[in-house]
């Protein structure tokens, strides 16, 4: 499931599309709308990221239940693109981070409710 959210992800970041973007997460999410925050960023200056892959390297669920999941993440961004009018630049592979996310289902579908980064 979280592989298939990565890779909605990276499809709205491919195509410059906030409001794609914003169906993955729960309505409210500060994670959410600093996802958006920075896609509208890079699309102003007319960019988008193509190829953005996102490594999972642990992925353990915390707490669950039928409408909450609260998952411990490692993950590091492992590949993306930035492309644009005389633009086309390797974004960086940065280090792995743990972070919490907590997903709620909504409408039959899991979103990004928040993402905090592990203290532990």
């Amino acid at each position: 499931m979280l592989r298939a959210w990565d890779e909605q992800r990276a499809e709205a970041w491919a195509r410059g599309d906030p409001a794609l973007l914003a169906a993955l997460y729960a309505p409210g999410s500060r994670a959410g709308r600093r996802d958006r925050a920075m896609l509208e960023a890079w699309t102003s200056r007319g960019l988008v990221v193509r190829g953005l892959r996102t490594q999972l390297l642990e992925v353990r669920t915390v707490r669950r239940s039928p409408s909450a999941w609260t998952l411990r993440v490692t993950d590091r961004q492992a590949g993306g693109v930035a492309v644009g009018p005389g633009v086309r630049r390797s974004l960086p592979v940065d280090a792995a981070t743990t972070r919490t996310v907590v997903l709620h289902r909504l409408g039959g579908r899991w979103r990004v409710a928040a993402v905090s980064t592990f203290d532990g």
